[in-house]
């Protein structure tokens, strides 16, 4: 009677059973600041995602370098790896190879360095909020002190050559291949010029972040590709908590501002996400929740939901594996 077993092919314990071997590369179960409190802490979500059957999850810290958070928990909690890199924020000064070249040596040793979340120029110089009048302002014209204390020490990716601190990080990553290098919240631009250098420098894994991503054109998803990068697309930008002020990066309360500066949703959602995938393919993208504020569920069933949405917009099982299991098993070396 029913041509289309698809209607029969998706259920919850199906979603369930795609975490066993999953890996999430972008976790943020904290610590955090006072003003944006967490869901779960690193051990609960080392062992929610393991008694779920996950493989991994990489903790993201935009305050800290989280390979030592990485290594306590592993001590505790056996039966899945967890890992750890730097976010080149700020609070490390912005571009600082001592830090990252530190963090290849301390804990359990960093999987990847992210230029910037929102430490980056481009991300800082457009982040506001709309203020009790409803009129859209901006941080760094309504307080002189962003300006100095922040913008002034983000991340920026030269056009030409390198600096010497950006030319000492990207030897350091190259000489540690099992490090992969992550744009961060970069202009599109930057993020190019990045794979560009990486590719000169002899990085051997490259990840356009999500931020990215949402800026992106087709054609410079496929440019992005061409050049050897992954794609990462990640759940929260497309949650209920997009539009909202969640104060979850400086620590002064005035500084509150719309997550990663978005005005309202991104344009698409998940279903665009799905849409990439299936146009430019599976082999070239892998998922994450960027989970872990306390407004969103736990990153493992952000991590399901995630799935479940993907088997609704008509992924195969064999996309799902790949971008959920497979792919980012290939950055942290985890594949037989």
């Amino acid at each position: 009677m029913f041509k289309d077993s698809w209607q029969f092919s998706r259920s919850r314990s199906k979603s369930e059973k795609f975490l066993e071997g999953a890996i999430d590369l972008h976790v943020h179960p904290g610590p955090h600041l006072f003003s944006s409190p967490r869901s779960t802490d690193p051990i609960k979500t080392a062992i929610e995602a393991r008694d779920a059957g996950m493989r991994a999850f990489a903790i993201m810290d935009v305050f800290n370098m989280s390979v030592g958070t990485a290594w306590m928990v592993q001590q505790v909690v056996e039966g899945i790896e967890v890992y750890g890199g730097i976010i080149l924020n700020t609070v490390f000064g912005g571009m600082n190879p001592r830090a990252v070249k530190t963090a290849m040596y301390y804990g359990s040793g960093a999987r990847y360095v992210t230029f910037g979340a929102h430490s980056t120029y481009f991300q800082a110089y457009k982040e506001g909020r709309y203020d009790d009048d409803g009129k859209w302002i901006l941080l760094r014209e309504k307080y002189p002190k962003f300006v100095t204390e922040e913008l002034d020490r983000c991340i920026r990716i030269p056009e030409g050559e390198p600096t010497p601190e950006l030319k000492e990080i990207l030897e350091v990553i190259a000489a540690n291949p099992q490090v992969y290098l992550e744009t961060g919240h970069v202009s599109n631009q930057e993020a190019f010029r990045l794979l560009e250098l990486g590719k000169q420098y002899g990085i051997k894994k490259l990840v356009v972040s999500n931020a990215v991503v949402e800026n992106m054109s087709d054609a410079e998803i496929q440019r992005a590709i061409d050049m050897g990068g992954w794609i990462e697309r990640l759940l929260a930008a497309h949650t209920h908590t997009t539009p909202i002020p969640k104060t979850h990066y400086y620590v002064e309360p005035e500084y509150r501002a719309m997550d990663e500066g978005l005005q309202s949703t991104t344009h698409g959602g998940v279903a665009k996400v799905a849409e990439q995938i299936k146009k430019f393919g599976a082999d070239h993208f892998f998922i994450g929740t960027d989970f872990g504020v306390y407004t969103l569920p736990t990153p493992v069933e952000g991590f399901r939901e995630f799935i479940a949405c993907l088997m609704d917009l008509g992924l195969s099982d064999e996309e799902i594996r790949k971008v959920s299991s497979i792919n980012p098993g290939k950055l942290v070396d985890l594949n037989d």
